[in-house]
């Protein structure tokens, strides 16, 4: 059974009056990141008129890394704020990668800061490196706000262990998600005693001042973007599920009901993060697109059952209240550069491409859709794909495989052939990793510039 929820011709008009084209602010925001480096690097710099020894160096390079962690840990966790500005302009995976990135960073360099700071001091003890572990005891020990450094740092290797690639493939995504949220406290302890050890902070009192600015501003804006605008959202909106209903098997949509919702400033192509508080679900937060554009009074969300939370998905029942964050994502009408545009979607992809597909404006034969799936009982939402294909003079296609299982043909020649003006498109894709790989290579073998493919990952 399928269910259309359709805005038609008055989304549309919404979505004409959206549309800004403007570039991401990505470059920019990168450019005022390594300036806050070189920021650092002059902070120490400044207070380092000489390095006598061997010693001496060694200290040094523990406060060159100590200052760079403490000034990565701050942009972690803004990166986990939420912050619109991010989420909506730059695009939330392309914001999950620098969170990811930097993380791998900071505890590089965290454990370089431990190392070679406790190595130095236990030189300066007239110790040896095979000390290295009496010397780290004796300053946790010793020194102000070190026992709570030591939990911290404790807390960031096993976040970093948790986060690596084998590791979390092999963990429910939940317990993966619990795990990273103790980087707020791994970053609260380590933070304290930065102030109260740091010889920079000592002889500086404008740089400690900076940095109780830096890490008070990224506090601030975790405290109103994950904690007050959901709950300011969630009482303004009151959202229950109107219906879950089967399209495919393993795929289900949830409607999702509510007061004003067209207030939520949701687009087509943007993602919530779903919490339904049913009994087994309250502490399970995923993301999911949009499969509709939004309605008044009304969201939709088309979910394949890949796991336990979406597997469960089926069982609610109606009047479940359900608890969302966002919207999150920046594959929306906005990016658009150029008249005509080609929607690519891999398996459950289809659910923001489908809410593209009723509401960017074009006219007859500027929007196309290529719908990959690997039968053709697995097109999700066909009958509504075909119905807004129809109604809009847009052309939809679909590529599944063959009787005996050979894959269809997505090549640059195939794509040129059947769009011979294929490189004057903008291209929106979302789909599995590799899927996503292998048509943005065949999509740039065609000859669309990277500018203008614009793609957005559903596996965070």
């Amino acid at each position: 059974m399928t269910t259309t929820l359709a805005g038609g011709r008055a989304a549309r008009r919404q979505t004409m009056r959206r549309i800004r084209p403007r570039r991401s602010p990505a470059t920019v925001l990168l450019i005022a990141v390594f300036a806050g480096a070189a920021g650092v690097m002059w902070l120490w710099w400044h207070n380092t008129p000489s390095i006598a020894d061997q010693n001496g160096k060694i200290l040094n390079a523990g406060r060159i890394t100590g200052l760079l962690a403490g000034y990565l840990m701050a942009l972690v966790v803004l990166q986990m704020a939420r912050v619109p500005a991010l989420e909506r302009r730059v695009g939330s995976d392309r914001v999950a990668r620098w969170h990811a990135m930097s993380g791998r960073y900071t505890l590089s360099l965290i454990v370089a800061h431990v190392f070679l700071t406790m190595w130095g001091y236990a030189l300066q003890a007239g110790k040896t490196l095979g000390d290295i572990v009496q010397q780290t005891i004796d300053s946790i020990n010793q020194l102000p706000d070190m026992g709570k450094a030591a939990i911290g740092t404790g807390l960031f290797v096993v976040i970093g262990l948790t986060s690596i690639g084998p590791v979390r493939r092999r963990i429910p995504y939940d317990t993966w998600y619990h795990v990273h949220l103790l980087t707020y406290a791994a970053v609260f302890l380590t933070f304290w005693h930065q102030i109260t050890t740091g010889n920079d902070f000592a002889v500086e009192p404008t740089a400690k001042t900076f940095w109780y600015a830096l890490y008070g501003s990224v506090t601030a804006l975790v405290i109103w973007y994950r904690i007050l605008v959901p709950i300011r959202l969630n009482m303004r909106h009151r959202m229950r599920v109107e219906a879950v209903i089967e399209e495919t098997p393993g795929i289900v949509s949830v409607l999702i009901g509510g007061r004003k919702l067209h207030r939520m400033g949701a687009e087509a192509g943007q993602f919530f993060r779903w919490r339904f508080l049913a009994p087994g679900m309250r502490f399970s937060s995923h993301p999911y697109s949009l499969s509709a554009a939004p309605r008044p009074d009304m969201l939709r969300i088309t979910v394949k059952a890949i796991g336990d939370h979406s597997a469960r998905l089926r069982e609610l029942t109606p009047g479940t209240r359900v608890w969302a964050e966002g919207p999150y994502g920046a594959m929306t009408a906005q990016r658009r550069s150029r008249g005509k545009v080609l929607l690519v979607a891999g398996g459950v992809g289809i659910t923001p491409m489908r809410a593209l597909f009723e509401t960017l404006p074009g006219a007859a034969g500027d929007i196309t859709l290529l719908y990959r799936a690997n039968t053709t009982q697995d097109l999700a939402l066909w009958d509504e794909l075909a119905a807004i294909a129809d109604d809009r003079g847009a052309r939809l296609m679909y590529a599944v495989n063959s009787p005996d299982g050979e894959r269809p043909d997505i090549s640059a020649d195939r794509l040129r052939q059947k769009l011979p003006d294929i490189e004057k498109h903008d291209v929106f894709m979302c789909g599995p990793a590799g899927f996503a790989q292998s048509v943005y290579e065949a999509l740039r073998g065609a000859g669309v510039p990277a500018r203008r493919i614009h793609h957005e990952s559903f596996e965070m």
